[in-house]
């Protein structure tokens, strides 16, 4: 049976919530899958060695339209090269018409969805609720990134056991979901004063002033930066971490999945969609707000507790 997934959310931390459902579905029908994702996804290199993974299709559809499966002309385009793959079933995690519409284009016969036109919600219930409900099995929230033994022991090699090793999330998806990059200075230099760090900056070229302050501190000789590495390239770096600290990012989401200790800092997204799912993470959320009330629009980047970050990470690196 060829069986497609059809993710259409944007980002890495997505990406990685979503995997507990692609494997279960994997398992259940005992076969890699095709999924259908955004490039942004950064998929073809979280999921490299996956092998419940058969091939990854990239959706091509922008905020500005401009994609070639936007519009009319992109719906047509799409339900056609779906077509050519000659798909038995589809899951489709998103309640738009359009998906459907082009699944039955393409000729796929057993179709599941999301209800149609539904509301937002929690993203990791609808996901798990959906997929048990298919399957007919209880699925962890848990995700595992996949990455062959090889690679993180020849990177272990390389880490000196006179350090903790700390992935350090100073990246985030706007300026409303970021601890200042002053507290994150602060921060590496009180806890190195503790206990000897290396920092490892999980950053692009688009946080590169936020790196450069890094470089710029005290810090610089304890510091490495993700800015020029590879997203696969960085997966069993992070595996050797003793610790994550930083914003709710896709950086988050990866360490969770490979198993690292996190430390969450949540001010301005929801903590009970995207802070409760796994055990590895833990979570602080600004003074005055609980973990219920922090949601979007918080805007609580002010109000993250300097001390409670502080003392939280110590305990954990402990």
């Amino acid at each position: 049976m060829k069986v497609l997934v059809i993710q259409p959310k944007i980002g890495m931390g997505d990406m990685v919530i979503y995997l507990p459902y692609i494997h279960a579905i994997s398992k259940k029908y005992q076969t890699a899958i095709s999924i259908l994702v955004k490039e942004n996804s950064r998929a073809t290199q979280l999921l490299a060695e996956d092998q419940h993974i058969k091939e990854i299709l990239i959706l091509d559809r922008t905020k500005n339209n401009s994609g070639i499966h936007d519009g009319l002309s992109g719906f047509f385009k799409l339900s056609k090269d779906l077509k050519l793959k000659e798909f038995d079933k589809v899951f489709i995690f998103n309640s738009s018409l359009r998906y459907l519409l082009i699944s039955k284009i393409a000729g796929i016969k057993n179709i599941s969805q999301y209800p149609l036109f539904r509301k937002k919600d929690n993203v990791v219930t609808s996901a798990k609720i959906f997929t048990e409900n298919e399957l007919g099995d209880i699925v962890s929230t848990q995700p595992e990134l996949i990455i062959s033994n090889d690679k993180v022991i020849k990177e272990k090699q390389k880490f000196s056991r006179e350090f903790k090793h700390i992935c350090l999330g100073i990246s985030a998806s706007g300026p409303t979901k970021r601890w200042d990059i002053k507290n994150f200075i602060k921060l590496c230099i009180n806890i190195n004063a503790r206990t000897p760090s290396k920092f490892y900056l999980a950053g692009g070229n688009n946080d590169k002033d936020l790196i450069d302050q890094f470089f710029n501190s005290e810090l610089s000789n304890n510091c490495i930066s993700f800015k020029d590495l590879k997203i696969s390239e960085t997966l069993p770096i992070i595996k050797n971490c003793n610790l994550y600290i930083g914003n709710d990012t896709g950086w988050l989401h990866i360490s969770s999945a490979l198993g690292i200790k996190c430390l969450a800092l949540f001010m301005d997204s929801p903590v009970q969609s995207y802070g409760k799912y796994s055990k590895n993470i833990e979570v602080i959320v600004p003074e005055g707000e609980t973990e219920e009330t922090t949601t979007h629009d918080t805007l609580g980047a002010d109000n993250i507790s300097f001390e409670k970050v502080f003392n939280k990470s110590i305990k954990l690196l402990n």
